[in-house]
């Protein structure tokens, strides 16, 4: 498997994906919200596409989450389940953590740290 990378920027949102060894990390910054809660399928369908064993959702950086994006990164969740892959979270926040909580969804996104052949993932 080569590698793969995928990066979107917004005015308030950023999201950056890189596939390579089998393993996939896309992390997610700014703003999740109506307009950028497409790009957040884009990026993992990117990463998907090499077939990872792993995906990491990186959302340390996410600073709002509203309805929208909450519904784009459970439909990541199906869609790495969809494709036989694990998923892994990362940096969940207050904010997104309360709304997980709110629509009942706290434990479909599973925490950990996955970093193995990933960490790239961001632009410095």
């Amino acid at each position: 498997m080569g590698e793969v990378r995928y990066a979107v920027t917004l005015s308030r949102f950023e999201s950056y994906a890189v596939a390579r060894a089998g393993v996939a990390r896309v992390a997610l910054g700014g703003e999740l919200d109506w307009d950028s809660a497409p790009y957040v399928h884009k990026a993992v369908a990117a990463c998907l596409a090499e077939q990872p064993k792993t995906l990491c959702l990186d959302l340390t950086d996410v600073s709002f989450c509203d309805c929208a994006g909450g519904n784009a990164l459970l439909e990541a969740r199906s869609a790495v389940r969809a494709a036989g892959a694990g998923l892994v979270v990362e940096g969940i926040g207050a904010q997104l953590a309360r709304l997980l909580a709110l629509i009942g969804a706290s434990d479909l996104l599973p925490a950990g740290r996955v970093a193995e052949a990933t960490e790239p993932a961001r632009r410095d």
